[in-house]
């Protein structure tokens, strides 16, 4: 099993730089240098490199998601890593699993109702929710340190494949079409992209702190005032620590100007 674990490693994070990368330079540079690109240049750069960009990006998504799932099964649940040393695998951890896979459907439909045009309302409900689901990992679930990251990084993990599989790629389809064709796409074509991509931006860097969690064990009780039961609190401040700073970086990116 050491070997295939080595092998799902490496795969993922090849997959994963390669789907990260791109999502990056979508937000962070080309977001910015097409918004100054005229119709002209935009009918002729759009459809050469959207397309091209976009296979390896939802590929790469793809293959990041179904390595992660295939770790997942290796080392916490075959490998006897998910529950603390006294747990069993009862109704808590059945349902803690089933609300990291279908949580998607959650945010889903909560950042497609009328609340996601109130922005700092549909947030503050959201990391609400989300501390709830973090909470439960421990009380209910009975998940280790690192299985309650990990849960919670493949939460995340989920809700960015679905966004990438089904709203960005279906959106940006239909925007490239409407460029070749010399039409303006849709408004709600490119909000819809938009607006999923940066969540999933927001959702990448704790997950990269998720993937980490055998070299962050000082944050799991023992140290900062933090014990076994109360270690959810600091990853609930770790993940809005990384929120600020894709945050700040989306402002440095907006300031950036080419030659």
């Amino acid at each position: 099993m050491d070997g295939l674990e080595a092998i799902f490693r490496w795969i993922h994070i090849f997959v994963g730089i390669l789907w990260i990368g791109h999502l990056y330079y979508f937000n962070f540079v080309n977001g910015q240098m097409a918004a100054k690109l005229d119709a002209a240049a935009k009918k002729q750069v759009v459809p050469e490199l959207m397309p091209r960009a976009l296979f390896w990006f939802r590929w790469g998504a793809a293959w990041t998601w179904v390595t992660g799932v295939l770790l997942l099964l290796l080392v916490y649940y075959h490998g006897g890593q998910a529950l603390n040393a006294e747990a069993t695998w009862g109704t808590g951890p059945i349902v803690m699993i089933a609300v990291t896979f279908l949580g998607v459907f959650v945010y889903d439909a909560l950042w497609s109702s009328d609340l996601k045009s109130n922005l700092r309302g549909a947030v503050v409900v959201s990391f609400l929710l989300l501390a709830v689901v973090v909470y439960l990992y421990v009380s209910y679930g009975d998940f280790t340190y690192r299985s309650t990251l990990i849960h919670t990084g493949t939460l995340f993990g989920s809700a960015m494949a679905f966004n990438v599989w089904y709203r960005i790629w279906p959106a940006q389809q239909r925007i490239i079409r409407a460029v070749k064709n010399g039409k303006a796409p849709d408004a709600a074509d490119p909000a819809l992209a938009g607006l999923r991509s940066k969540h999933n931006t927001y959702m990448s860097l704790p997950l990269f702190w998720a993937m980490i969690g055998q070299h962050t064990t000082y944050f799991a009780g023992g140290n900062l005032g933090l014990t076994a039961g109360t270690y959810w609190i600091g990853w609930l401040a770790i993940i809005a620590l990384g929120w600020h700073i894709i945050w700040q970086c989306y402002k440095r990116a907006a300031k950036l100007e080419g030659f």
